[in-house]
């Protein structure tokens, strides 16, 4: 049986092992199982890995950076983005992808508008990096907004978010938890009253479906997305890197 998993901590608001066990089950995909391996330390990595059926695992919070120092080789996409959310696993040896940047690109430009020219990245973890990559790719400038100041550039404090930036800024996207079940009553601390038509909210988080982050967004007239299509592109283009030739 070939096996396929998620790592990360906590995985309660996980949908990947739902997704891809309806996906087995819709392609008569009889050998293969995915299951959540909810680890509390991201060196149990290492144990995990020497499963000789094991052949793929998607890694989300809190794992997207950590992982890295346990790969053997890394696409180039996770050098230059500094964050891994694909392994495959061949022989021992680990190979880290990003496809967050893949499913990001797809699902945000559906909604996006040739005025959409600056952004705010709410977050400067893993999967802000991957959002960071993209934007990049598509021209759009960007500002990263974290509640602690980190060595990251390009960064402000929440307590910056000002009238003048958030009009200035039509594009926000939320990489933070903040909302993510079972807390759906968190939101990122911005002053949505200036937001409106004209913004773009786009959600990462996926469950629930609707944030305080998209109906506070929705309540202003801005478009909104959540992260669900991204979810459904990222996995996808993993199964597609599992079942490639090593390392490819």
């Amino acid at each position: 049986m070939r096996k396929f998993g998620l790592i990360g901590f906590p995985l309660g608001h996980s949908f990947s092992e739902k997704y891809f066990k309806e996906k087995f089950a819709r392609e008569s995909i009889v050998d293969c199982s995915y299951r959540n391996f909810e680890i509390a330390a991201v060196s149990e990595l290492e144990d995990l890995s020497k499963d000789p059926d094991l052949e793929g695992l998607n890694v989300t919070i809190p794992y997207k950076e950590e992982v890295i120092p346990f790969l053997h080789q890394q696409d180039p996409v996770v050098e230059q983005t500094g964050a891994c959310n694909c392994i495959q696993i061949r022989k021992g040896q680990l190979t880290g992808f990003n496809t967050d940047v893949i499913g990001f690109e797809e699902s945000v430009s559906s909604k996006l508008q040739v005025e959409d020219k600056s952004a705010l990245i709410l977050g400067t973890g893993g999967s802000s990096k991957a959002v960071a990559w993209v934007l990049k790719k598509l021209g759009i400038a960007y500002l990263y907004v974290s509640r602690t100041k980190t060595s990251t550039p390009n960064q402000l404090g929440y307590e910056d978010l000002d009238k003048k930036i958030l009009q200035s800024h039509r594009l926000i996207i939320n990489c933070t938890p903040l909302g993510m079940f079972p807390n759906t009553d968190q939101y990122p601390p911005i002053e949505y009253r200036y937001l409106g038509p004209e913004h773009y909210l786009f959600d990462l988080i996926y469950n629930p479906e609707k944030t305080v982050f998209l109906t506070r967004g929705e309540a202003a007239g801005a478009r909104t997305k959540n992260g669900s299509d991204m979810l459904a592109i990222q996995a996808e283009a993993s199964w597609k890197i599992w079942n490639r030739p090593s390392g490819r």
